[in-house]
């Protein structure tokens, strides 16, 4: 997916302090701690209760980017976001996991982590951010954002039919359906409570609202394969089972709550495609490339000259009319030097050339009194 963003939507949205540091927070403060009065409040078992806080201490997972890239909210914040919060992860995993497991269960249970299988998993996550990055960077095709934005679109799909399929057969989950209500309660809170207050919170620092649907997906959507992994090293027999049935609930609920709040986004006005649209035009149309060419399409940059070549000064030719302010200038060449612009997708109509010598026209009407 990261191969879909437009790099310069990408720099702009890594100077989008506001929209990041908010994930930080709701994805390594808000939704630890969510986890950690769930195993306390439910009073529940350590191998459940230790997967729930793997699993609420993880970073954003990567089927994040394919949500927000599916329902056309700010994929270029996504991915952002998602590589900042696995750096992060390095060093806020562990010490999550570490404050509120010993706290609620006083033991060392972190004595048994894998750490290298961990951080392996992190590095894999960034090493392949990076190199979608570079791909889109070198490339310079907004033909080739649409086609990586497909091929992301499929992959991601098939990858959830393919983790479905095999956690249903697994031994592990044959008993997934008959459990305690506490485990599909403590699984499912977390999960619901994230995105909503993660909403909220979006909302009330004023993100435009793609930006609060993207925030809010990054904080619900947790990266699961983390917790299997540290599951597998940690438990075995009965404490394997119920441990491996956290991961796996979590990513059902997950896919279902995150699916239900990005049609609830769109037909709210929160993402980058028209609420009107039909469902195929939304899910198949990649609107976040789109926005990116449209941009580049429309920014004119005009340079006014303010002497001649002879050093000479030359004024503006400026004229007022009906409290209208028409203001000639002369279009000169400011491409030298400049990057050229990105191949075209295709799907948008390519505009012609400018004239070479053009007006601006800047209604002033209402400062005459």
């Amino acid at each position: 997916m990261s191969a879909t963003v437009d790099i310069g939507c990408m720099k702009h949205q890594v100077r989008n302090k506001s929209a990041i540091l908010l994930g930080i927070f709701c994805q390594f403060i808000l939704l630890p701690f969510l986890g950690f009065a769930v195993v306390n409040l439910l009073n529940l078992e350590p191998s459940i209760g230790i997967t729930l806080l793997v699993v609420t201490s993880s970073p954003g997972g990567s089927y994040s980017n394919w949500w927000c890239s599916m329902f056309n909210a700010d994929l270029a914040l996504s991915v952002t976001m998602t590589a900042i919060s696995t750096m992060v992860s390095v060093l806020a995993l562990p010490a999550n996991l570490l404050l509120y497991a010993n706290i609620s269960y006083q033991r060392d249970v972190t004595s048994d982590l894998d750490w290298a299988s961990v951080f392996v998993a992190l590095a894999i996550v960034i090493a392949a951010i990076s190199l979608g990055l570079m791909c889109s960077y070198y490339c310079h095709s907004h033909r080739f954002n649409i086609i990586a934005n497909q091929i992301g679109n499929a992959a991601g799909l098939c990858l959830i039919i393919f983790s479905a399929t095999m956690t249903n057969t697994g031994e592990a989950d044959t008993k997934i359906w008959s459990r305690h209500w506490t485990f599909y309660v403590s699984v499912l809170v977390p999960c619901v409570l994230g995105l909503a207050v993660a909403s909220m919170l979006a909302s009330l620092v004023n993100l435009r609202k793609p930006e609060r649907m993207t925030v809010a997906i990054e904080c619900g959507y947790q990266n699961v394969g983390i917790a299997t992994s540290l599951a597998l090293t940690m438990f075995n027999g009965e404490e394997l089972k119920n441990a491996m049935g956290i991961p796996f609930f979590y990513g059902v609920c997950e896919m279902f709550v995150v699916g239900i709040y990005c049609v609830g986004c769109w037909k709210a006005g929160w993402t980058k495609a028209p609420a009107n649209a039909s469902l195929w035009t939304v899910l198949f149309t990649t609107f976040e490339v789109l926005e990116a060419e449209m941009k580049e399409l429309t920014e004119i940059e005009v340079s006014v000259s303010e002497s001649s070549s002879d050093g000479s000064t030359e004024k503006s030719a400026d004229r007022e009319e009906n409290g209208v302010l028409t203001h000639y200038f002369n279009w000169t060449d400011t491409t030298a030097g400049q990057s050229s612009p990105k191949i075209p997708s295709g799907i948008i109509p390519t505009r012609s050339p400018s004239p070479p010598s053009t007006s601006i026209k800047r209604d002033f009407s209402d400062a005459y009194v």
